[in-house]
């Protein structure tokens, strides 16, 4: 028995060391209250935020923490559509694949977003600049096919219009 709690000290000592403080702190405070396995959402957005995904030995950690299974864990960060499992590029390119985007062509810009940037939907460059995306409705359907990328929309974007896109957000990662 003195084994297994020396064994979960320790389990629990690593995960202090590799989640950032304000993290630790979070899950502590959450640990007081009522209901505290219900800040587990709150808590892989706040880890995600700080790391850009939700790394494996981060949900592990997570889960000593908290106290409750790691599957439990990774079911709820995977099931969720908003978690990141793997690192993601700088630069996020979402392609609306919405009905109206759809109809009006978005299969054809996302393979020339693919082909130009040498990856598949779902993946990240190697360089790890870029990681091209699908969503199902940014609600612009009037200007469809719609990208985002950050923060910016661009609308009625053809396959031709990929390459200067693209060098425009190539041209903000030379200047980082």
């Amino acid at each position: 028995m003195s084994a297994n709690l020396s064994t979960k000290k320790q389990l629990i000592a690593k995960a202090r060391r590799d989640l950032d403080k304000s993290i630790i702190d979070y899950i502590d405070e959450c640990m007081q209250k009522e209901h505290p396995h219900s800040f587990l959402i709150a808590i892989l957005h706040k880890t995600q935020e700080k790391y850009g995904y939700l790394s494996k030995d981060n949900m592990q950690a997570i889960a000593y923490l908290m106290e409750i299974p790691s599957a439990k864990v990774s079911g709820v960060a995977s099931f969720y559509h908003l978690f990141h499992l793997k690192p993601k590029g700088e630069i996020v390119i979402s392609i609306c694949m919405g009905t109206a985007c759809f109809v009006k062509g978005a299969e054809k810009v996302a393979k020339k977003f693919a082909d130009e940037l040498g990856v598949e939907l779902g993946q990240t460059t190697k360089d790890n600049k870029f990681t091209l995306t699908h969503t199902r409705c940014l609600g612009m359907c009037a200007m469809a096919p719609v990208v985002k990328i950050e923060e910016n929309i661009h609308s009625k974007v053809t396959p031709e219009a990929v390459p200067a896109i693209l060098a425009e957000y190539k041209k903000v990662l030379e200047k980082k």
